[in-house]
């Protein structure tokens, strides 16, 4: 299971998103079939460019609870200070990402800034 993990600004469009999402799959060496699914934030989840992003894929949209955020997040590998203060979490799209790959996943790519976006991915170890 590959996982896309979305982090992003109010207002950030599906172009955007979709971006970010296009240059962390190709930093892991993965196809767009490859994507499984897309995680963020519930708190992120009415957010139109994510909503437009996940439907333009035709991907299931995982809404992670701050607590699931949390038990992943010793799992994240980069911090933004101002993530870490709104959500508790070092980084949103890493904890995402984990949470929904599964407790054993790891991070293929971590957290990748493009524009008001950022992406990370993570799957099984062996990336497959």
């Amino acid at each position: 299971m590959i996982v896309a993990g979305i982090g992003c600004r109010k207002g950030t469009t599906a172009q955007e998103i979709e971006a970010a999402i296009d240059a962390a799959l190709a930093e892991a060496g993965q196809p767009r079939e490859a994507l499984s699914c897309i995680a963020t934030s519930d708190g992120k989840g009415a957010e139109p460019g994510i909503i437009e992003a996940v439907s333009g894929r035709g991907l299931q949209l995982v809404l992670v609870k701050p607590a699931e955020l949390e038990s992943a997040g010793p799992r994240t590998r980069s911090s933004s200070p101002r993530v870490k203060e709104l959500f508790g979490v070092p980084s949103v799209a890493e904890a995402a990402a984990l949470a929904a790959a599964g407790p054993t996943s790891i991070l293929l790519v971590p957290r990748l800034v493009l524009g008001p976006a950022t992406c990370a991915i993570a799957g099984p170890e062996d990336g497959a």
